[in-house]
């Protein structure tokens, strides 16, 4: 017997371009999505297609950026629930203007469109760019963006009240720059399985404090560590069971947490324990190119961190480099580099990343 499932009707609120859309109706305008629209428009009918499917789940790809890209499977009341939680946290109730500027492929984009549909948001769409903003004039309740389109719209923030920020870091150098933005802004951790976001914690906050800001939970989230310090992620409400992770926290309370690093990324540097992206973020103070930490085999320390920056070499700026990196006091001395690497272009992944293991073994033997 195949899995089926009710699909709840859309949310009599629910406006996708302006247009209020029953599931019938939504049928049709994916099918003219699909067979008509733009790549991007494409996307959000196949979504729309497999969404108004009988079945009780959706098959999911990941993005790749904590491992090779998957397919899996989401339940799709397990996506509904995820919604209902991101209203709760971010006070976005029905009626809610949102801008979807994120591919429909993967599962931000899709939930952009859950959301709206469960929860009866007025939703336009654009294609997916870097500049997401740059033609806009309207002004919206909430969106999501990635770090490098949210570093390519700071001149218009202002066009949206509330954003949140996943798929990568957000730097330092990037945070400064939104410290007087007035729209509330939220940096996110979550991942595919978890249907998006699991927590948050803003990036521009009102209140200064020195201490780094903890990410928040949402509503039926719960965590707790494994024996390796690693996050696990109890959410009955989206999960059907716990899901252990590879990455390092500091739990402050039950409902908050500190995000250290990757386990997998950890370096033993003489028995100190480094997290490289702990030290790139405070790197990024006086780095203004790409580049990451990594580590090579060593006799006395057993590891040792090395640095690796896109420029072309020359002796005169690694010396450079050393004497800027001496200067950043937030660096204890046994997350100073032991050598500096310069590489006049990365090796990198098939959607631009930096393929750090490559790299690593095309520059030290």
């Amino acid at each position: 017997m195949p899995d089926k499932f009710k699909i709840p009707e859309t949310h009599s609120d629910f406006r996708l371009n302006k247009r209020h859309y029953t599931n019938s109706e939504l049928k049709q305008i994916a099918y003219s999505f699909i067979k008509e629209g733009e790549p991007y428009e494409q996307q959000i009918g196949s979504f729309l297609m497999d969404w108004l499917k009988p079945t009780s789940y959706i098959e999911v790809q990941t993005s790749g950026s904590t491992g090779k890209p998957k397919k899996m499977k989401l339940k799709k009341e397990h996506m509904i629930n995820s919604a209902l939680a991101t209203s709760k946290f971010f006070e976005l109730p029905a009626r809610t203007t949102a801008l979807l500027c994120l591919p429909a492929e993967y599962i931000a984009g899709k939930m952009m469109l859950v959301r709206a549909m469960a929860l009866g948001w007025d939703l336009d769409t654009i294609p997916p760019s870097s500049n997401p903003l740059d033609n806009l004039f309207k002004v919206y309740d909430f969106s999501a963006m990635t770090p490098f389109q949210l570093d390519n719209s700071i001149a218009r923030l202002h066009l949206v009240k509330k954003l949140i920020i996943g798929g990568g870091a957000v730097s330092p150098r990037l945070r400064k720059m939104l410290k007087d933005v007035e729209s509330v802004l939220y940096e996110t951790y979550g991942m595919t399985e978890t249907c998006s976001h699991i927590a948050a914690k803003k990036l521009n906050p009102k209140k200064k404090r020195k201490a780094e800001r903890p990410f928040r939970l949402m509503p039926n989230v719960h965590i707790a560590q494994d024996e390796r310090g690693c996050l696990i992620i109890k959410a009955p409400n989206i999960l059907d069971e716990d899901i252990v992770t590879n990455d390092v926290v500091e739990i402050i309370t039950y409902k908050r947490f500190l995000w250290k690093g990757r386990y997998d990324n950890v370096i033993n540097s003489g028995g100190i324990k480094l997290f490289p992206e702990q030290i790139e973020q405070k790197l990024n103070e006086v780095l203004d190119r790409r580049f990451f930490v990594t580590s090579m085999p060593d006799e006395s320390l057993g590891e040792k961190l090395i640095l690796f920056v896109e420029d072309d070499f020359s002796e005169d700026t690694i010396e450079e480099l050393q004497e800027e990196i001496d200067k950043i006091k937030s660096l204890s001395k046994y997350e100073k580099p032991k050598k500096i690497y310069l590489i006049e272009k990365f090796e990198e992944t098939p959607n631009g990343k930096i393929h750090r293991e490559n790299t690593l073994k095309s520059r030290v033997s």
